[in-house]
């Protein structure tokens, strides 16, 4: 149902998710970053509350097992929850309960993790880290690399209809943060093109926010 990768920049220090599923608007329920302090994933049968817990409890000071464990342990039903984590150093952990939906498998990479649950096979999340691993280009790209080999690799055992890719650097609010939460084929390729649609645009977003009197055009009618 879900298949997704949280990763880490280590030059940027940047973190990022990219996921998909075969349930709409995925991104408005599994990915969870906080700039500084870490990113999660949560998805199999959702619990959103378990990601901005778990970035609480990295922020007060816990590793990313403890966090993990402390999270699953409060809420109940931890058998059904598949989540991974990084922190903001890289260290990393993941889970995948004994009620995780179909072929499932979750593995941590060099400056990252991929998990995922009704897969065609477990190759699909090897194929994620090693995709990650060895491709070049910012986070939001290497990321994307992996969501490409996963599908490559067989992707889940049926259609996926969405996907998002979310990334936080130094500010307060995420850098990146794209979504197709409805797709009949390809959400992953349809991301993909977002991303390449936004990622000239990015900086000057940015620009905007922090100083508007250096902002550049907005390129729309009546802006001079």
């Amino acid at each position: 149902m879900t298949f997704s990768i949280v990763g880490r920049c280590p030059e940027t220090g940047h973190l990022g998710i990219a996921i998909s599923s075969s349930s709409i608007a995925v991104g408005a329920r599994c990915p969870w970053l906080r700039a500084g302090v870490g990113a999660v994933s949560t998805q199999n049968i959702t619990l959103p509350a378990l990601g901005p817990q778990i970035l609480d409890l990295l922020e007060s000071g816990l590793d990313p097992q403890a966090a993990l464990d402390k999270a699953l342990g409060s809420n109940g039903y931890g058998q059904y929850r598949q989540v991974t984590v990084i922190d903001s150093h890289g260290a990393s952990a993941h889970f995948s309960g004994r009620e995780a939906l179909g072929i499932h498998h979750a593995r941590a990479g060099e400056q990252c993790v991929a998990a995922g649950n009704l897969l065609a096979s477990t190759a699909v999340i090897e194929a994620m880290v090693e995709a990650f691993e060895q491709a070049d280009g910012g986070l939001p790209d290497r990321l994307l690399a992996a969501m490409h080999a996963a599908m490559a690799a067989g992707g889940e055992a049926g259609p996926v209809h969405s996907a998002a890719l979310s990334v936080v650097g130094d500010l307060v609010w995420p850098v990146v943060d794209l979504r197709v939460d409805w797709a009949e084929v390809d959400p992953i390729g349809e991301l993909d093109k977002l991303w390449r649609a936004y990622e000239p645009q990015l900086h000057d977003y940015i620009t905007r926010a922090l100083d508007p009197t250096a902002a550049p055009s907005y390129g729309v009618p009546g802006d001079e």
